[in-house]
């Protein structure tokens, strides 16, 4: 895999760098301070995925991941934050970035991030993403996001594994069942299991007892 890292921070591009040059099967192909000069360093270098702060000197991180985009679009685009607003990860998705990683991961699990990236199998927005009817998901006020968490808890996995697969925190995962919980009328994660399942917002429903919520927290 060819990678192209951009962050106008030295220091974590430095360890970005040893983060990915440990993996055999991962090359460092260039590298740059400077958001001006990502799209020459994308033409020059043909990487297969670039690696981008969200917040970029010389241009916003998200202005790069659009014209990446628009011109490369078979690059995958990586935005990498400090933030992991719930906010921040739509502004990043919409602008075409697939991924959206924090900088708090563990620098062993970056280059797996990378290849789960390239492999298609990390969250991503889409229409094709969402199989929920659009009036189901409209009278329930819920985000892309909020959507793929339902169906994450359908497949009954915890919070920890759920953090894992979209490579955000705990802390936002719980942030965010609380808003679906909120939104749904229901307390706890079997409640929104049966009405997601009740509501065709998912296709099916791994438990609908209660004793799983500890379990699963």
């Amino acid at each position: 895999m060819r990678v192209l890292i951009a962050d106008d921070q030295l220091l974590i591009l430095d360890g970005v760098r040893e983060a990915l040059e440990h993996a055999d099967d991962i090359e460092v192909v260039g590298s740059t301070q400077c958001g001006s000069q990502v799209v020459a360093l994308v033409e020059k270098h043909r990487p297969d995925l670039v690696l981008i702060d969200h917040r970029m000197a010389g241009t916003e991180g998200v202005a790069c991941v659009r014209r990446i985009k628009q011109g490369n679009p078979q690059v995958k685009v990586v935005t990498l934050s400090a933030s992991e607003d719930s906010a921040h990860v739509s502004e990043a998705l919409a602008a075409g970035a697939d991924a959206y990683i924090g900088k708090r991961i563990n620098p062993d699990d970056l280059p797996s991030a990378l290849r789960q990236v390239v492999a298609g199998v990390v969250y991503h927005s889409g229409p094709e993403r969402s199989a929920a009817p659009a009036s189901a998901a409209g009278a329930a006020d819920l985000t892309q996001r909020e959507l793929t968490m339902l169906e994450a808890i359908s497949r009954g996995l915890s919070t920890k594994a759920i953090s894992r697969e979209l490579w955000i925190s705990e802390k936002t995962v719980k942030f965010h069942l609380t808003n679906i919980y909120r939104k749904l009328g229901v307390h706890n994660r079997t409640g929104a299991m049966r009405y997601a399942f009740e509501h065709g917002l998912v296709s099916s429903a791994s438990s609908l007892d209660d004793g799983a919520d500890a379990a699963h927290a």
